[in-house]
């Protein structure tokens, strides 16, 4: 069985059974961003800390992602092997608006306003590796 490791690190936690994303929150103005980064995006503070999001959401936004995307994209489709994709801007809870894959891309199934959840799903596979990236699915 081959090793399943995320698409890069410190995006969400892994191995788990319940997978989070990983932000952060700044201590000085209490805004949160993802993914984690070292200094606060709005005030400039570098008194922030990690912070597991919510895995539950709604969709703001969304819309289908119907090319390959150029690089750095690094999943395992070709051109002739791509099908399109959900792309979803996510309101996790009120917390921070993520940009992520759908697990739907079909506007009869996935619908602004809909709750979502975060699932690990296939990315690509890498010799002995089977990489995965995170998504949101209806509930």
């Amino acid at each position: 069985m081959p090793l399943v490791v995320p698409f890069a690190e410190d995006v969400f936690t892994w191995p788990s059974d319940k997978p989070q994303l990983i932000g952060c929150k700044c201590s000085e103005c209490s805004a949160v961003f993802f993914p984690e980064q070292s200094a606060c995006g709005r005030c400039g503070s570098t008194a922030v800390e990690r912070e597991l999001l919510p895995t539950t959401g709604t969709v703001y936004s969304w819309t289908s992602q119907e090319f390959l995307p150029p690089p750095p994209y690094a999943g395992g489709e070709t051109r002739d092997t791509y099908q399109p994709m959900g792309i979803g801007l996510i309101d996790l809870e009120g917390v921070v608006m993520v940009e992520a894959r759908l697990t739907e891309c079909d506007p009869d199934r996935i619908h602004i306003g809909d709750r979502v959840e975060m699932v690990i799903v296939p990315f690509r596979s890498d010799d002995d590796k089977d990489v995965v990236t995170f998504a949101f699915k209806p509930v």
